[in-house]
């Protein structure tokens, strides 16, 4: 896999709204919830317990290790 270069600039709100609804459309998290202080709730099931995220970079950081953990490895 080629390494990805590093972001040159900071996930913004509307980014991590757009992973968010990725992610509750998928069902992979229960509830996505943008607070008014620009902290995120996170729900991974119903019965579970709410993770508060700082901002946008962590939302974008769950993204990513979720679909990490989802993906299909790739046959050769």
């Amino acid at each position: 896999m080629i390494p990805r270069p590093p972001r040159s600039s900071d996930p913004t709100a509307a980014e991590a709204s757009a992973w968010a609804d990725v992610l509750l459309r998928r069902r992979l998290v229960h509830a996505a919830v943008l607070a008014p202080t620009g902290q995120w709730l996170i729900q991974a099931r119903p019965d579970g317990p709410v993770r508060v995220l700082d901002g946008p970079a962590d939302v974008v950081a769950l993204a990513a290790t979720i679909q990490h953990h989802t993906r299909r490895p790739e046959i050769r």
